[in-house]
């Protein structure tokens, strides 16, 4: 017999044998216990939809009476109600159907609904619909085996998944838990209608779609073992471990030999059946600052690169005890106790609250293209030390004020690690003669550090974080500008720094930001009285909603009107501070979602606005369908362009670009501005000046008019815009005009930045 025959003969035979089994399983008595319909229909729901797909999709008005539409149930149930998977007349929606055990006559009903959408599978599902007039209950064991048939079919993408870990605890054991809430090892999870108390403290299997635990599979271990949690205390003849987010009490007489010694410290407690069995101490701390936090290992000033245990754990044991991430582990500061053992790092304690005081700045190459350099030369105009070698053999080189170091891809002294060069004296400026700024050559307080990677050096700057800015502000607004605006923009990009402190976006490398757009431009330009003086006067000052600190975008110019957080996709409401608003003393939303009523807006030049008098307030320019076709392919010559869809504040956030060989659309600001700009485009600007080079649209706030086609059939537009940035956030160019009417600082942040307060850095949470 050759292989295909074999093969079919397999599949017949596993069909028949599935069928078989059900035929069994309908005919039988049904065995003790059953599975509610209220349980039975949240698997079923779930296995066909997302959760918020049930919830959008359910009916209008629920079919269950108004005082039972707050039970856990009743969406699951009303959606499989309106999808034709449960029937109203012969199961209808009470509370006495919902909590009574599922019948062979609703299995059919989900049987036969999905052959109705499944594409495959549904043969073994046959055998149930013979059943539809059975209102026999069906045991607990019958129900789930009929479920696995049901999923095979109802679920060939495979959004249920099984998932294999440790259950810490539900409501039962934990005290202020969410109802149906089961605290594991890989966080948290709703099982609403199961029972899994006596799942606790063991290893399980079970599914899972998203957040939510379809079905228990099995056990797989009644041994368990909590790693490295953290031991809050000891009283009497137990012992409280921290683990998963939760406090749990275990009885640990005679398990210990040193019980009075055990608070605040890091353990493996083991478990058998519950019981605890044995406690395994892990004493040894190391301190020092984080100078890198990579996937596998941290690396940490004084020790080197030290590996992470697979259970790595991070507590923060000051104010209210928690785990945190490893993204919370800061780089350039020394705010963790770190637990050792067997020469990994199996667990972080954050004990006191950071002192944000110091910002690491990967400075890149001329033009700001690149990370890496291939070389890299150094000097200070004091006496200065070179570090390097390991952490075992740490090596120290004088340098003369003036002198130049050199290091190089290959340089023996990387071999050691991260080599440090630091002014011997405080006050100390370091040149980087390898680099080209606009001003110059430029030059940097603080110290620098040099690493090697496999794409070439990196060069970090760790500065103190008020001399960073001193050198932010003046590169990210003119220095020319007044006092009250410059103050204003101070604030906002000392409260960005410290986002970004917090963050992890270099934290491999062990720096915070770049010195390029992609975070704020820093040293671009020389030091200046004035905004020393907006930075000096504005000390540790952050703006805060709710006592957080906030994302405080900012942009050059608005177009007269602002766009709110959805410019970027995301939910507006993460962000309510940020108003999509006229940039005037009025302040309102207008509607210009329209083309007609945008088009109007963007016409005219006189607009009531701050910054109505900046160059890019209005612009406009050409562009040709010979042009578009350099970044826009695939539909032929190109004809026309339409904005389809806009954002609050008239932004464009749709676009379709219509060809001799069909359509293409793009989506969000970002793509627009970047697929009609052009280096070869010509800017006519407000004040009469034009402008070139620019590769991307100066703002996505624009109209787009046909000018028709020529002898070439060559086809032009006009795009008039308005704006120069994403129009979220503070206009600096509106900051500017506030000022100049004599306006305040906080009067220019909170009209920017609606509900927010300017707080001291140690003040924010």
């Amino acid at each position: 017999m050759d292989d295909g025959k074999k093969l079919i003969n397999w599949v017949a035979g596993v069909a028949t044998l599935i069928v078989a089994l059900l035929i069994v399983i309908v005919v039988l008595e049904p065995r003790e216990g059953g599975v509610s319909r209220a349980a039975a229909s949240r698997a079923v729901a779930l296995t066909i939809a997302p959760k918020d797909e049930i919830e959008e999709n359910g009916p209008e008005q629920s079919f269950f009476p108004e005082e039972l539409q707050n039970e856990w149930y009743v969406k699951y149930m009303d959606f499989l109600y309106e999808q034709g998977y449960l029937d109203p007349d012969t199961c209808p929606a009470t509370e006495e159907t919902a909590l009574s055990e599922v019948t062979y006559g609703e299995l059919a009903g989900f049987a036969a609904a999905v052959r109705e959408t499944a594409e495959q599978g549904t043969e073994a599902l046959q055998v149930y619909e013979n059943t539809s007039h059975s209102d026999r209950q069906v045991s607990r064991e019958d129900f789930w085996e009929f479920y696995d048939v049901f999923r095979s079919a109802a679920d060939q993408e495979g959004n249920v998944k099984e998932l294999t870990t440790d259950l810490y605890g539900t409501p039962d054991n934990v005290d202020g838990a969410a109802p149906w809430t089961a605290y594991t090892k890989d966080g948290r999870y709703l099982f609403e209608g199961l029972s899994l108390d006596s799942y606790i403290d063991k290893t399980i299997r079970f599914l899972v779609r998203d957040q939510d635990i379809l079905k228990v599979d099995a056990v797989v271990s009644d041994e368990i073992v909590y790693e490295n949690a953290w031991i809050s205390g000891f009283s009497g003849n137990s012992v409280t471990i921290f683990i998963g987010n939760i406090q749990r009490e275990f009885p640990v007489r005679g398990v210990l030999r040193n019980e009075e010694e055990i608070s605040g410290q890091i353990g493996d407690l083991y478990l058998e059946n519950g019981t605890p069995v044995r406690l395994v101490l892990k004493t040894e701390r190391i301190t020092g600052t984080v100078l890198a936090v990579r996937d596998e290992e941290i690396e940490i000033e004084g020790y080197g690169n030290i590996p992470l245990a697979e259970n790595f754990k991070i507590y923060r044991t000051y104010g209210v005890l928690r785990e945190q991430q490893k993204d919370d582990i800061l780089v350039g500061y020394h705010m963790q106790e770190f637990v050792v053992a067997d020469g990994e790092i199996c667990a972080a304690l954050t004990t006191e609250r950071p002192e944000i005081d110091n910002i690491r700045v990967l400075l890149m190459t001329d033009q700001f293209a690149s990370l890496f350099h291939s070389e890299i030369t150094l000097s200070c105009d004091t006496m200065a030390v070179l570090e390097y070698g390991d952490e075992q053999d740490r090596k120290t080189q004088s340098v003369a004020a003036g002198e130049s170091v050199t290091i190089r891809t290959g340089d023996s002294r990387l071999e050691g690690g991260r080599i440090v060069f630091r002014s011997a004296n405080e006050g100390g400026m370091i040149t980087v003669e390898s680099l080209t700024r606009a001003q110059g050559t430029p030059v940097y307080p603080g110290h620098m550090e040099i690493t090697s990677e496999e794409d070439g050096l990196l060069l970090l700057n760790e500065v103190d974080l008020e001399e960073y800015l001193k050198r932010v502000v003046p590169s990210e607004m003119p220095p020319t500008y007044e006092i009250e605006a410059l103050k204003a923009q101070a604030i906002c990009a000392r409260t960005y720094a410290w986002r970004q402190i917090q963050g992890s976006a270099y934290s491999e490398y062990g720096a915070h930001v770049d010195d390029s757009t992609n975070f704020q431009v820093y040293s671009n330009t020389n030091v200046f009285e004035t905004t020393n003086a907006a930075v000096n006067e504005t000390f540790g000052q952050l703006l805060a909603y709710n006592g957080t600190p906030i994302e405080t975008f900012y942009y050059s110019t608005s177009a007269g009107h602002s766009t709110d957080g959805s410019v970027w996709g995301a939910d507006p409401s993460q962000t309510p501070y940020l108003r999509a608003v006229s940039i005037n003393d009025a302040g309102q939303t207008m509607d210009l979602t329209s083309n007609e009523t945008f088009s109007k807006f963007i016409m005219d030049l006189d607009a009531d606005a701050y910054d109505s008098d900046f160059a890019m307030f209005r612009w406009n320019t050409v562009t040709t369908s010979e042009i578009l076709a350099e970044k826009i392919g695939g539909v032929g010559r190109i004809t026309g362009l339409t904005v389809t869809e806009r954002g609050p504040g008239g932004i464009a956030r749709g676009l379709k670009v219509v060809g001799t060989e069909g359509s293409k659309t793009f989506s969000g600001q970002s793509q627009i501005r970047s697929i009609l700009g052009n280096t070869a485009l010509v800017y006519n600007r407000k004040d009469g000046s034009t402008y070139t080079g620019w590769d991307t649209l100066p703002s996505a706030f624009i109209y787009i008019e046909n000018s028709g086609t020529d002898e070439k059939q060559v086809t032009s537009f006009t795009i008039y815009g308005g704006g120069y940035g994403h129009g979220a956030g503070m206009s600096q160019n509106a900051a500017q005009g506030m000022a100049q009417e004599g306006k305040t600082c906080a009067e220019i942040l909170n009209f920017f930045y609606q509900g927010c307060e300017v707080l001291d850095i140690g003040d924010v949470s």
